[in-house]
């Protein structure tokens, strides 16, 4: 038999299996592989070695068990059989062949495409026919094409040079070569691995502009004294802020205002513009500032019965209070209205500008 076929055919697997591990020790990034087991059914055809006598072409089947073992390499155990028609000039009938097998595949591409490869195996071969049985090695070199269907099936086609030394069955031939093309299904069984996590960046670090770990409506870049008490009243900076609203200059004109007086600016002393401005002003601190609760609470000066003055106080306490309300600020924000009487006297009641003094409203912040 002639055997340049053969030998060029080893030395082209032999120069693939090269390129195949430069490829895997030239830092190319895999991506992982699949490495259950498989089985292989598999059915194709023979061009036989004319010195077989034999018809010239034939089918084979066969089924392989393999798995990968990296990305780029499988290894099958297989076994396949075939039997060919002898010719009848040199006494006819049937020579069967049993191969029993390894092969290793060595792939090129990616999982996700067309892959190339080139194969190599070697072999055990059980001849059967009418001048002998017997044993004798064999060894395959070839390529082909393999594609991922699914997660667990492949198909596989490929094509060869298979040599069997059988040197029994013709006295007179040591030996044939037969090309071979084959077509498998390779089916994975078992679960398949975890894909590997995906390597997660560490967090970016928060954004301080858009954070308020507590909540006092200042943001943690600019707030200076952070984990404030719920309900601190803070400033810009975020530290606590005394919040004082100040009516010094909102009194009112003496025994005002009367019972059933709703107008505030006729019972409060002249000129009572500069009085509206301040209440005016303390509207617009209670809006700056939602979270501030006040109690309005009213006083007089030490003229007259103290029954008289409490109730004189408390008039004064609710018209500022109707105040405050028409003038949108809510009811809940506001305790009271409270009267004092003449007590609390911020000014001597000795003197008409001590008295005036006295007769007036306070706004009191409860922190």
């Amino acid at each position: 038999m002639n055997r340049k076929g053969l030998y060029f055919v080893i030395a082209l697997a032999l120069g693939g299996v090269g390129a195949v591990h430069a490829q895997d020790t030239a830092g190319t990034t895999t991506t992982g592989y699949d490495g259950r087991w498989y089985i292989a059914p598999t059915v194709g055809g023979y061009y036989n070695d004319t010195d077989r006598n034999t018809n010239s072409r034939q089918v084979y089947y066969g089924l392989g068990v393999g798995k990968f073992i990296s990305e780029n390499a499988s290894i099958d155990l297989f076994i396949d059989r075939t039997k060919r028609d002898v010719d009848s000039k040199v006494g006819g009938g049937n020579w069967s062949n049993n191969n029993y097998g390894v092969t290793a595949r060595f792939y090129f591409g990616g999982w996700d495409a067309w892959r190339p490869y080139l194969l190599a195996g070697v072999m055990g071969s059980y001849h059967h026919n009418p001048a002998d049985s017997g044993w004798a090695p064999a060894a395959q070199l070839g390529g082909g094409v393999s594609k991922t269907i699914t997660d667990s099936s492949d198909i596989r086609i490929e094509a060869g040079y298979r040599y069997d030394w059988d040197d029994k069955t013709q006295p007179t031939k040591n030996g044939y070569g037969d090309w071979f093309l084959g077509f498998s299904v390779v089916s994975r069984f078992g679960e398949a691995a975890a894909a590997p996590a995906a390597v997660v960046p560490p967090p970016a670090a928060p954004d301080c502009t858009k954070l308020d770990s507590d909540n006092d409506g200042v943001n943690d870049c600019d707030d200076k004294c952070p984990n404030t008490p719920a309900g601190t009243i803070v400033g810009p900076d975020g530290c606590a802020q005394k919040v004082v609203i100040d009516l010094r200059g909102v009194n009112f004109k003496f025994d005002r205002p009367k019972k059933g007086e709703k107008d505030i600016k006729k019972a409060l002393a002249e000129p009572s513009a500069d009085s509206i401005a301040i209440l005016d002003q303390a509207i617009d601190t209670l809006n700056r500032y939602p979270q501030v609760n006040v109690t309005v609470a009213g006083y007089t000066d030490s003229v007259g019965k103290d029954a008289y003055n409490q109730s004189l106080s408390e008039r004064r306490a609710q018209i500022v209070y109707d105040y405050l309300t028409a003038h949108g600020v809510s009811a809940a924000r506001l305790q009271g209205p409270i009267g004092h009487g003449k007590n609390d006297p911020i000014d001597s009641n000795d003197t008409d500008a001590g008295r005036a003094r006295n007769r007036r409203t306070e706004l009191q912040v409860q922190q």
